[in-house]
């Protein structure tokens, strides 16, 4: 699984070519710098474009990993763990699931969310070792990161997942990798060169931020997680979030503040209960037992109260 040689590999990927917009950039301005900067962040978005059927599919086969009781798990190394993390970790606030449904792993461990762990990337085994820690398993996704698309720690994992039989979806900013090969889904976002050369961090990383934010927030919503456009099983731990449930039930009922904390009060602060409870008129078991039957959709429950 280890390249012969490294220096060519990289000599033929995008993501370590330079780019012929930023060869001066060393004598620009500040603001001609963020100028520049911003002008290549541009090209991102558009070029996500090509990948949303990959996407698209992707978030199909991790929804039904969820109803299955399946977990999305994603992996990677340096900025691209660190993105799987951090989007798995806004997962339960924003979602109200438990930690484990959506999980980002990174080569190195914990420590290497704040500081490089030297050659961790480098070890397919441990990307093996650390998805037997999580006890992954065929009903599981996983979702490898690399903007190279050639981690090693990435394609272990993706092989042991593969063996499972779970579903793998990979996420490279080079087209053709070995990544993309070895994945069931390989989603491309073939963003190009760096301003800053290899600094994959910047537009391979805006694009992988992106496309796991379509991937966690698509799938919660197929999965009954958001009624109309509202995140009504947001969990209300803090005072911006109980302000914020207040708002939803609001928003959703067109009910007063006062109605919105009432109805929230007998729901134990579930805003998607409460929601039910005023829209249907119905007790708060009677309106839960609904929504249970109809696996948490909000929508589908109200049609059927």
């Amino acid at each position: 699984m280890t390249e012969p040689n490294l220096l060519t590999t990289l000599n033929t990927l995008i993501t370590e070519q330079r780019n012929p917009a930023s060869l001066q950039m060393d004598s620009l301005s500040a603001f001609e710098l963020v100028r520049l900067i911003n002008a290549e962040d541009q090209k991102v978005a558009k070029v996500l474009e090509q990948c949303l059927p990959q996407v698209a599919q992707a978030v199909e086969k991790i929804s039904a990993a969820f109803a299955a009781g399946g977990r999305l798990i994603y992996i990677g190394a340096g900025t691209s763990g660190r993105l799987g993390v951090l989007d798995a970790s806004e997962c339960p606030p924003t979602f109200g699931v438990s930690a484990q449904q959506v999980k980002g792993i990174i080569a190195g461990g914990e420590g290497a969310l704040r500081h490089a762990v030297e050659g961790a990337e480098d070890d397919p085994q441990a990307g093996i070792r650390d998805l037997r820690e999580i006890d992954f398993n065929a009903l599981d996704v996983l979702v490898g990161i690399a903007a190279s698309g050639r981690t090693p720690y990435v394609l272990g994992a993706l092989e042991y997942a593969r063996g499972l039989g779970a579903v793998t979806v990979s996420l490279a900013s080079n087209p053709g990798s070995a990544m993309s090969r070895l994945a069931d889904i390989a989603i491309e976002t073939p963003v190009g060169p760096e301003v800053l050369t290899g600094s994959s961090r910047m537009k391979s990383g805006s694009a992988q931020k992106m496309v796991l934010n379509m991937l966690s927030t698509a799938s919660m919503a197929l999965s009954g997680k958001c009624y109309q456009n509202l995140m009504v099983d947001v969990q209300a731990t803090n005072e911006k979030l109980r302000a914020r449930a207040v708002r939803i039930v609001m928003q959703a009922t067109e009910c007063d503040q006062d109605c919105a904390q009432q109805a929230l009060r007998l729901a134990d602060n579930q805003a998607k209960l409460a929601i039910m409870m005023i829209l249907s008129g119905l007790d708060k078991q009677q309106a839960a037992s609904i929504l249970a039957h109809n696996r948490g959709h909000l929508g589908r429950a109200l049609q059927h109260s």
